[in-house]
């Protein structure tokens, strides 16, 4: 067995021989040597394991809120990675080079858990982030990594569309600092055509994570012209968020660009986020904000209860720092949900690849 093959949790064997794994709800159902859709796991010796335990696809220093997340830990930089594969089939997809990836040749890269926890330690990362494809697939090695980082007061940060199973998700998130759901409709047609998947899993992971752990979470809609974008189900999206999540989550409407299989549908239009956001605060949620495009307004953060601006973000670059040390409105003394320290960081919108071979 290669030293990249691990053993998994989260399978049964099935009475016609095949193994089913139990980690997603696509509950994929293999033979021996056969691959999920996901691509790393495997069916070997009757049982599914990680074929791409300690492999990446690479390393890069980034700004947090290029994950993105604007109410944790502002400014400081993140040490992020990724492997190959994915266990949702989006034909938008933006990291289609990764997440679509069928060669483990992608994973040019390999770091153990505790190589990456003293490569963020020593670069003065704050964070680690499992990203660029989905970590619910590489499921033990980022456990792994996210133990490793904590014994060194590094944390952990999942970037995921939120599709796993809960047994699964209860011990993945057990492990996590703070998370990026990427909620892609909020139609259940949306997620069976362009997804290959089911919105209802997404749904029940984000009521998971606001009721049943302290996780800091963010949740992230890519609008698609024509697609998801209609103001009925923006309408439909954000009054459930405020019902089932409450008032306080932050909330990323990002534009699409061609990418994939959807390279004739056109970009969005920066307008189009605009309405998105005006429905979403209508509705009622505090924090919304819009990516991908330059909007200063649309990218900035505000006191939801007198309007006063808190944080200026022109894409990646922090101004007008008005929280107090206790993360309040110096005006009308509203507090601001996250996760904040006195002073924000100072990293700015540096994007450094790293190589990890001196941190072994």
């Amino acid at each position: 067995m290669s030293p990249h093959t691990v053993a998994t949790q989260y399978w049964q064997l099935l009475p016609d021989g095949r193994v089913q794994c139990d980690l997603c709800p696509r509950t994929c159902r293999l033979r021996e040597g056969q691959r999920g859709l996901c691509f790393v796991r495997a069916c070997e010796q009757q049982q599914i394991v990680l074929t791409s335990y300690g492999r990446s696809s690479g390393f890069c220093i980034d700004p947090i809120e290029k994950k993105p997340l604007n109410h944790f830990l502002p400014n400081t930089p993140i040490l992020s990675f990724g492997t190959a594969g994915c266990n949702l089939a989006c034909k938008f997809c933006q990291n289609w080079d990764m997440s679509k990836s069928r060669q483990m040749d992608t994973l040019a890269d390999q770091a153990s858990p505790e190589t990456i926890a003293r490569a963020a330690q020593q670069l003065s990362c704050r964070s680690v982030a499992y990203t660029y494809n989905d970590p619910v697939i590489f499921h033990e090695y980022a456990i792994d990594v996210a133990q490793a980082c904590h014994e060194v007061g590094v944390k952990s940060v999942a970037v995921s569309a939120g599709y796993i199973n809960a047994p699964a998700r209860a011990e993945f998130f057990q492990h996590m600092d703070a998370a990026n759901i990427d909620l892609k409709a909020f139609d259940e047609q949306f997620y069976y055509r362009l997804t290959g998947g089911h919105l209802q899993p997404v749904l029940d992971t984000l009521c998971y994570l606001k009721h049943e752990t302290s996780v800091w979470f963010e949740i992230t809609t890519l609008l698609i012209p024509e697609h998801n974008d209609s103001t009925a189900e923006i309408e439909a999206m954000t009054q459930w968020l405020v019902t089932h999540l409450g008032v306080d989550v932050p909330l990323h409407f990002t534009a699409f660009h061609p990418d994939w299989k959807m390279r004739d549908v056109p970009a969005t239009p920066a307008a189009t986020l605009r309405r998105a956001r005006d429905i979403a605060l209508k509705n009622g949620l505090h924090y919304v904000y819009t990516g991908n495009v330059h909007d200063l307004t649309g990218s900035s953060t505000y006191c939801h209860h007198c309007g006063l601006r808190l944080i200026a973000r022109d894409w990646f670059t922090l101004s007008d720092w008005q929280l107090t040390a206790e993360a309040h409105c110096p005006v009308c003394h509203t507090p601001c949900a996250g996760v904040f320290e006195a002073h924000a960081g100072t990293w700015g919108a540096q994007r450094v690849p790293v190589q990890l071979n001196q941190f072994r």
